[in-house]
């Protein structure tokens, strides 16, 4: 994948909210699955500046050449791999350009992006969750293996488990307040109640495109071809509900209860100026095992993208309060790379699937303001922080909002960016 014509700064659109969006200007062009009050059949479109390009009706005007485009999902052509999503993006990159000679047909399958319902992009068959971020990683070892607060197969495997795929949503959903068994560390056996310590965990998603037979593991040097784009992702956590159940086999329903994702597919083709090397790994650690370790990847496997997560409260919208910024990271602080990532989880034979979905775990960076989650900002809730409205959380209240944001920044080219993976708190029922 190299910068073309599409990346190029100074390509304008007749879409004129896309020239110089802070998300969404004709450099990026990211796919999703939207549907209107008018039109409630779901349908794929793309992301242009304020408006929504509606790809079936494209289809239909014979705009698309031989792209399938007019399907309710992304998994099909999630499959396609690569060549399709590129010959896609070229083409309405020219179409959607100033001086488009298809501008009439094109500006009539626009539709305003405040009108537009949006759903997960694809059906999801499969959901995984990596642990990729080691800030992360050694935060919580801290409060819980004081000790040894990193295993030590860390730095030799990508750690990862099984999520639940039916209770992945699309931003601006709502999620309700799970209920489970907690039991404390003073408490002679457990009870059953809402969670009172819920979390939300600052992670990209990651697609799968083109997937691979059963039996057939993915050679990491071919990894980068088999993903389909990236999105913001939210692991809701009840915490209170993990520590009594993880031991022995891992995270249950203190997971499985709701994952918040942004709609947006950011293609790997819109994020080639932002690639960046993986950062080096410490003198002390061992260098990844064979099947996982690629020159190219090392040298262009990582992202440079700067994420934040903000939260507003049932106090701070009645009173007009801005969102308040929790935390800034960035994509770099990832111990592993995508692209390990989804070798790993082939390696045993295991069969990938487009529209597959692949979480990297919580990104925090090395100091306290860039951690991802609320777990490590108060201590395990022993530090309460205090909001700018005056309210306190040791965890999320109902009424919580939390929004996850990301940017693609670098000079020299358009920054993008991947909208927001929103999901408020309700009460448990």
């Amino acid at each position: 994948m190299r910068v073309d014509a599409s990346h190029d700064p100074q390509r304008r659109s007749f879409v004129a909210s896309a020239n110089g969006h802070s998300e969404f200007p004709i450099q990026n062009l990211p796919l999703g699955v939207f549907s209107t009050t008018g039109h409630p059949v779901p349908r794929i479109g793309v992301a242009v500046g304020d408006a929504v390009l509606d790809l079936a009706l494209l289809a239909k005007a014979g705009l698309t050449e031989d792209v399938p485009v007019a399907d309710r999902s992304l998994n099909a052509f999630m499959g396609l791999g690569g060549d399709a999503r590129r010959r896609l993006r070229t083409r309405l990159s020219d179409l959607l350009s100033e001086g488009s000679a298809h501008q009439r047909a094109v500006g009539s399958a626009l539709v305003p992006r405040a009108e537009c319902t949006m759903h997960v992009p694809a059906v999801v068959g499969d959901y995984t969750d990596f642990y990729a971020g080691i800030h992360h990683a050694l935060n919580v070892g801290r409060l819980f293996r004081p000790d040894q607060p990193l295993l030590p197969n860390y730095k030799y495997v990508p750690i990862g488990y099984h999520g639940r795929a039916s209770s992945i949503v699309a931003s601006g959903e709502s999620v309700r307040r799970p209920s489970g068994q907690r039991k404390g560390p003073n408490d002679a056996a457990p009870s059953v109640g809402p969670s009172a310590r819920l979390d939300f965990e600052l992670e990209l998603g990651v697609w799968v495109g083109t997937g691979n037979a059963m039996g057939e593991p993915i050679a990491i040097a071919d990894a980068s071809e088999h993903i389909a784009g990236f999105c913001l992702l939210n692991d809701w956590s009840a915490r209170d509900i993990q520590a009594w159940e993880y031991q022995p086999l891992g995270p249950f329903l203190s997971k499985s209860f709701a994952t918040s994702i942004s709609p947006w597919v950011v293609t790997p083709e819109a994020l080639v100026p932002f690639r960046m090397p993986q950062p080096p790994r410490s003198s002390e650690d061992p260098s990844p095992l064979p099947y996982l370790l690629d020159r190219g990847d090392q040298d262009n496997g990582a992202l440079d993208l700067q994420l934040e997560v903000l939260i507003t409260t049932a106090a701070s919208r009645a009173s007009g309060h801005a969102p308040h910024v929790l935390t800034r990271s960035h994509a770099s602080h990832m111990y592993w790379t995508v692209a390990q990532l989804l070798t790993h989880h082939s390696s045993n034979g295991c069969n990938l699937r487009a529209g597959d979905l692949i979480g990297t775990g919580t990104i925090s960076a090395p100091d306290k303001s860039g951690v991802g989650s609320l777990l490590e900002m108060t201590d395990g809730g022993k530090a309460p922080l205090t909001l700018p409205w005056g309210e306190t959380r040791t965890f999320l209240a109902d009424g919580d909002e939390v929004i996850l944001r990301a940017r693609a920044v670098r000079e020299g080219y358009a920054s993008i960016g991947f909208g927001e993976a929103r999901g408020l708190i309700l009460p448990a029922r």
